[in-house]
C-alpha cells in the first residue's frame, strides 16, 4: 500500500505542465543520459546530492512550491521537452531489431543504480550494462532477476577493522521499480514447484530504456515465513537456500516470463545460477509430446551459457542428496530415471561428485562462452573432460571479452572533451577505431585539466563520506586517518577496488613493507593508495585480507598516505574509477575470468598498472599502461607472489613515478598525458558494451534465433 501511495502523491504533486517527470523517474534511462540527470539536478541540487541521485525521492521530498514555480521557468521547460524528445527517441523509436522474436537475459544480480542495490560487484554490473546496451542497440531484450529486500549488505568496519554487514530493508517505494500487474488489474503471483511445495513469486517491473527487467520476490502473504526470506539476500544463507534460490531463478523465471505474455526464442543463462532454466523449458516441449532428446535439441538450440569464473569455488554445486530432495517430481515430467536425470549435472573434482550447475548449463546449452580470450582459453581446458573425443581447441567454448557501458561510467568532464573534439555524437559510434584516433586532437593541457577535475571531485566525495561517517558514528581519530581525509590531491593516487577474494592480491603491494614507505614518504615523489571493496560475508580470509589492509592504513607511520573507502558501491564506484592516477589490479593469473573495472578506468584517461591477466592481456600494448610482469611461474604461491611484489616494485620505481613527475614548465606531465591518450584510444572501440553485445548478437544470438527457426520450419516463433 505504501507504494502505491507513494506513487500517487508525486502525481498529485506535479503540476500538468510537469507530468511526465515521474514517467522520466521511473525509466532508468535517465541514469545513462547527461542531460536528464542535469534536469533532475535542476530541481533541487540539495536533493540530488542527499539522495545519492536518486529522482523518485526527489520528486517525493521536493516542496511543491518549487514544483509551482518550474513549471513556470521557460528555461526549464525547454530542457524538460528536450529531454522527454530524446527519451521517446530512444524508447519508443523504429530501431528495434526483430521484436517479435525476444532475447531472455536471466542473471542472479543487476547493477544499475546504486538506488537499486540488487547486485554484489562485477556479475551484477556486467548484466545492468549489457542490459542498458541491449536498450541502445534496440535489441528486443527482457532480463530476470531477483528482488532483495535486503541488497548484498553495507559494509560497516568496527574499530578492529574487522567487516561487519549491515542489512537495511529497500523501501521499494523510493526506487525506480513498480510491481508488474496482469490484465485485469492484480498483480501478477506466480506458484512455483519447489521440492513438495508451492512458492508465490510477485513481480516487479523495471524499465530501462526500451528494454524490460522483471524481479521476483517471495515476500508475500501466500508464503510461510522461512519461504519470504528466499529472496530477502543476495548469496545469504546455506547451499540448501541456495539451491531454492537457484530454482526460482532459472525454472520461476520462465514460468514468469509465460505469465506476462513474452515468449522468448533465444534464452542466456548468465552464469550457472540461472541453469535450472533449461530443465523447465525442456518439460514445456515434452509436454507437447515431445522424447526428452527433442526436447533437448530445441532447448540447446535457442540457449547460450556464459561462464564468469575460472576458480572452481565459483561453480555452483549441490549434493545429490539436495536434487532428489527438490527434483523428485522432476525427472519423471522429463521422461528421465534418476540416474538419467543426474547424469545432466554430475561432475567429478577429485572425490567429490556433485551436482554442478555448470555442467547442466553446458550440457544444454547450444553455444558457451568465457569472458575473455585468455579465460576461453583456461575454460576449455577446464572443461575439456566434457567433450574427450576433442583436442583443447575443438571444445565447444567459445569468448567474448566483456566491456562496460560507456555512457554511463565516462566522468562528464572527460564526455564534454569527447563531444567537442572526437565527435559530438561519439557515443553512437563509438566501436568505430577510427573515431578514437582523434583523441590525438585533444590538447595537452585540456585532457590534463579534465583529469585534475575529476580528481577533486573524488577527493571531495571521500571526504564528504568521511565527514558523514564521523557524524553518525563518533569515528575515532585513527579511523579518520584512514578514511583519506589526509590525502594530497597533487600527489600520485593508485586505486584498487574490487571484491576482497584472496586471488585477487590486495596485499601484494604490502609484500615488503620497507620498499613501500620508500614510495610513499619520498618527499618529492609521493605516492598514495586508495582501496575499496568488500569481502562476502562469509569469506573469511577475505575479511582477514581486508582488515589486515585497513590496519596498516590507519597506522600513524604511513600518515594518512594509505586510504580505505568503506561501503564501496556504484556510487563510490563512479569517483574512483574517474578519479585516481593509476589503477592497479594484481590477481594470481589465470584466476581473473575479465574484470571491467580497469575498462572504466581507462575510458577516463586512467592508466591500468596490472597483471597480465583476463582483459588486460587483450588490451596491454606497451604503450596504454602497465603490465606487473615477473617473467616468472612458480607453483608454489608464496614464491609467485615474491616475484610479483618485486615487478610490481620494480615498474612503480622505475617507470609510473618518474613518469607522473616529469612535468613541464606548464606543470603538466606531457608524457604521461601521451599515455593516457594511447589508453583511451585503445580501449575506447574494443572494450565497451557496444562491441560487446554486437559480439553477443552477431557470433551468439543471431545463430541461435536460425538454429531455432530451422527447427521451426523456417517459421519465426
Amino acid at each position: 500500500m505504501m507504494d502505491k501511495a507513494k506513487q500517487s502523491l508525486i502525481q498529485q504533486k506535479l503540476p500538468p505542465r510537469l507530468a511526465r517527470l515521474e514517467e522520466l523517474a521511473y525509466n532508468l534511462w535517465w541514469s545513462w543520459h547527461r542531460d536528464s540527470r542535469d534536469l533532475f539536478k535542476q530541481l533541487d541540487r540539495t536533493l540530488w546530492t542527499t539522495t545519492r541521485h536518486n529522482p523518485v525521492r526527489i520528486l517525493q521530498e521536493i516542496p511543491q512550491e518549487s514544483l509551482n514555480e518550474l513549471a513556470k521557468d521557460p528555461i526549464f521547460l525547454r530542457d524538460f521537452d528536450a529531454v522527454l524528445m530524446e527519451m521517446d527517441k530512444d524508447t519508443h523509436g523504429s530501431t528495434q531489431w526483430y521484436s517479435k522474436s525476444p532475447i531472455a537475459y536471466l542473471s542472479a544480480e543487476f547493477g544499475l543504480h546504486a538506488s537499486m542495490p540488487i547486485y554484489s560487484g562485477g556479475l551484477g554490473v556486467l548484466s545492468g550494462d549489457h542490459t542498458k546496451e541491449a536498450s541502445d542497440m534496440g535489441l528486443p531484450f527482457v532480463a530476470v532477476g531477483f528482488l532483495y529486500e535486503q541488497g548484498y549488505f553495507r559494509q560497516r568496519l568496527d574499530h578492529s577493522g574487522w567487516q561487519e554487514a549491515i542489512y537495511p530493508p529497500l523501501n521499494t517505494a523510493e526506487v525506480a521499480m513498480r510491481l508488474a500487474w496482469n490484465g485485469n488489474g492484480d498483480r501478477h503471483l506466480v506458484p512455483v514447484k519447489v521440492g513438495d511445495r508451492n512458492i508465490y513469486l510477485q513481480v516487479w517491473e523495471v524499465l530501462v530504456g526500451r528494454a524490460r527487467l522483471y524481479l521476483m520476490d517471495a515476500d508475500v502473504e501466500q508464503n510461510a515465513p522461512w519461504d519470504r526470506q528466499l529472496t530477502a539476500r543476495l548469496y545469504g544463507g546455506d547451499r540448501e537456500m541456495r539451491i531454492q534460490q537457484e530454482i526460482l531463478l532459472g525454472i520461476g523465471g520462465v514460468q514468469i516470463l509465460r505469465r506476462i505474455g513474452l515468449q522468448p526464442v533465444v534464452w542466456h543463462i548468465n552464469e550457472g545460477h540461472s541453469a535450472f532454466m533449461v530443465l523447465e523449458r525442456a518439460r514445456e516441449f515434452i509436454a507437447q509430446g515431445m522424447s526428452f532428446e527433442e526436447a533437448k535439441t530445441r532447448v540447446r538450440a535457442g540457449t547460450i551459457f556464459t561462464t564468469h569464473t575460472p576458480v572452481s569455488a565459483g561453480h555452483d554445486t549441490f549434493d545429490f542428496s539436495l536434487i532428489d530432495k527438490y527434483f523428485f517430481n522432476c525427472w519423471p515430467q522429463l521422461n528421465l530415471s534418476r540416474e538419467e536425470f543426474l547424469k545432466l549435472g554430475s561432475h567429478r573434482i577429485g572425490n567429490y561428485e556433485s551436482f554442478n550447475m555448470t555442467k547442466l548449463a553446458l550440457e544444454m546449452s547450444g553455444r558457451a562462452n568465457g569472458v575473455s580470450e585468455l579465460h576461453g582459453e583456461v575454460s576449455r581446458k577446464m572443461w575439456q573432460s566434457l567433450w574427450p573425443d576433442k583436442s583443447g581447441d575443438e571444445v565447444p567454448i567459445g569468448h567474448v571479452t566483456n566491456g562496460v557501458h560507456l555512457a554511463s561510467w565516462t566522468g562528464e568532464a572527460m564526455h564534454r572533451l569527447y563531444r567537442r573534439y572526437i565527435s559530438p555524437d561519439w557515443i553512437v559510434h563509438q566501436n568505430d577505431p577510427l573515431l578514437w584516433t582523434r583523441v590525438e586532437e585533444i590538447p595537452d593541457e585540456r585532457l590534463w585539466d579534465a583529469h585534475i577535475h575529476l580528481k577533486r571531485k573524488m577527493f571531495s566525495t571521500i571526504r564528504e563520506r568521511a565527514r558523514d561517517a564521523r557524524m553518525q558514528q563518533a569515528t575515532p581519530p585513527d579511523q579518520l586517518l584512514c578514511s583519506g581525509i589526509f590525502l594530497d590531491p597533487d600527489a600520485l593516487v593508485i586505486g584498487f577496488a574490487r571484491r576482497f577474494a584472496t586471488y585477487k592480491r590486495a596485499s601484494l603491494i604490502f609484500r615488503d613493507i620497507e620498499r613501500l614507505k620508500a614510495l610513499i614518504h619520498d618527499r618529492y615523489r609521493p605516492v598514495q593508495f586508495i582501496f575499496a571493496g568488500k569481502a562476502h560475508p562469509a569469506d573469511d580470509p577475505g575479511k582477514l585480507l581486508l582488515q589486515q589492509i585497513y590496519n596498516i592504513a590507519r597506522s600513524p607511520e604511513f600518515g594518512g598516505r594509505i586510504a580505505f573507502v568503506e561501503d564501496y558501491d556504484m556510487h563510490v564506484s563512479r569517483y574512483l574509477v574517474q578519479g585516481v592516477d593509476v589503477w592497479m589490479n594484481t590477481p594470481r593469473k589465470p584466476q581473473e575470468a575479465s574484470g571491467t573495472s580497469g575498462m572504466k578506468a581507462a575510458f577516463n584517461g586512467i592508466l591500468n598498472l596490472s597483471i597480465l591477466d583476463g582483459w588486460w592481456a587483450e588490451a596491454y600494448n606497451g604503450r596504454n599502461g602497465w603490465a606487473i610482469d615477473s617473467g616468472q611461474s612458480y607453483e608454489d604461491p608464496n614464491l609467485q607472489d615474491d616475484a610479483d611484489a618485486n615487478a610490481l616494485y620494480k615498474v612503480l620505481e622505475e617507470q609510473v613515478v618518474p613518469l607522473f613527475y616529469k612535468r613541464d614548465r606548464d606543470d603538466i606531465p606531457r608524457g604521461w598525458v601521451t599515455m593516457m591518450k594511447e589508453a583511451i584510444r585503445t580501449v575506447g572501440p574494443r572494450f565497451s558494451t557496444r562491441r560487446m553485445v554486437q559480439e553477443y548478437l552477431e557470433e551468439y544470438y543471431i545463430p541461435a534465433l536460425k538454429d531455432v527457426t530451422a527447427l521451426n520450419g523456417n517459421v519465426v516463433p
